[in-house]
């Protein structure tokens, strides 16, 4: 009798379902990161008055992936996501709007200053990655 309830027992935690992991691009703590990074990177390339700070946006970058290996996400699950051509071109729209909405001109390189400026003024996220020349 107790080698059956065992078996029953053993055979239970079998057939729980494991809860699924939402999608990468849905885990606000890791998508969010990625496009204050490449905001980050967009305003250092645009504007010729602010730098990248590199070793923090490193660090920033392996923070990152260490939030999604401790929810659980694979190596391959994380390159699958950060290769993808479709996040890649959601990651995209997602800046354009911030940056509209922020009053960037992307013609205007200038306007592009403005707002690493303004970041880095108010210690946000973005602003920490960035350094005025």
């Amino acid at each position: 009798m107790r080698k059956v309830m065992i078996a029953l027992i053993s055979l239970s935690m079998l057939a729980t379902p494991v809860a699924a992991k939402p999608p990468l691009r849905d885990v606000a703590a890791v998508d969010d990161a990625l496009l204050y990074l490449g905001l980050a990177d967009r305003i250092r390339n645009e504007c010729p008055d602010i730098s990248a700070r590199m070793f923090r946006a490193l660090g920033y970058l392996n923070d990152i992936q260490k939030t999604a290996k401790s929810l659980g996400y694979s190596d391959d699950e994380i390159d699958a996501y950060r290769k993808s051509d479709a996040e890649k071109a959601r990651m995209k729209s997602r800046g354009a709007a911030y940056l509209k909405a922020n009053g960037v001109d992307t013609s205007d390189p200038q306007s592009y200053c403005a707002l690493g400026r303004a970041e880095i003024q108010k210690s946000s996220r973005i602003g920490s990655l960035l350094r005025a020349k």
